[in-house]
């Protein structure tokens, strides 16, 4: 069974990739419909908000925070190496740092970078606009289901 810091720092990694996969699933359910919904000029002005407010602290908090909270739990895992659930911690560890954040780094930034960096209301960021929506929404469901997936393997090293 874990005990004492150690399983408050897995318990926080569910609570963290629980919450984030929530945001992800949202994305990737309804929110990039209704932005790709809206005329191009529209929906990427409302994409590039998002993007702005995606990076104030509330957010990155509970993204990066998760992203140390698996690292260290990696660390942990490795130097105690439980009885039970070590390789739930691992795999749960590895699939947020992969999946979700790596993912992130990998595939939506760039595009989110691509996406700004275009003038608002000019027929090449109509273009852009349904590929960004097309490719970033497929990497958004990589990521919701990497965070889901982590936040399942910890509680599965919890029982």
């Amino acid at each position: 069974m874990i005990e004492g810091p150690y399983f408050l720092l897995v318990v926080l990694g569910v609570l963290g990739t629980g919450l984030v996969a929530g945001v992800f699933c949202a994305f990737s359910t309804f929110v990039m419909r209704g932005l790709a919904a809206l005329p191009p000029a529209q929906g990427a002005a409302a994409m590039r908000a998002v993007n702005v407010a995606a990076v104030r602290p509330a957010f990155m908090a509970v993204f990066l925070g998760s992203a140390v909270l698996c690292a260290v739990t990696a660390v942990v895992t490795f130097v105690v190496w439980p009885d039970e659930g070590a390789v739930e911690l691992l795999l749960g560890s590895g699939s947020y740092l992969v999946g979700s954040f790596g993912v992130t780094v990998v595939a939506n930034v760039p595009r989110n970078d691509a996406l700004a960096r275009l003038a608002p209301g000019t027929a090449e960021a109509a273009a852009y606009w349904s590929s960004y929506v097309r490719e970033w929404t497929a990497w958004n469901h990589v990521r919701a289901v990497a965070s889901a997936a982590a936040a399942l393997a910890y509680v599965l090293a919890l029982t």
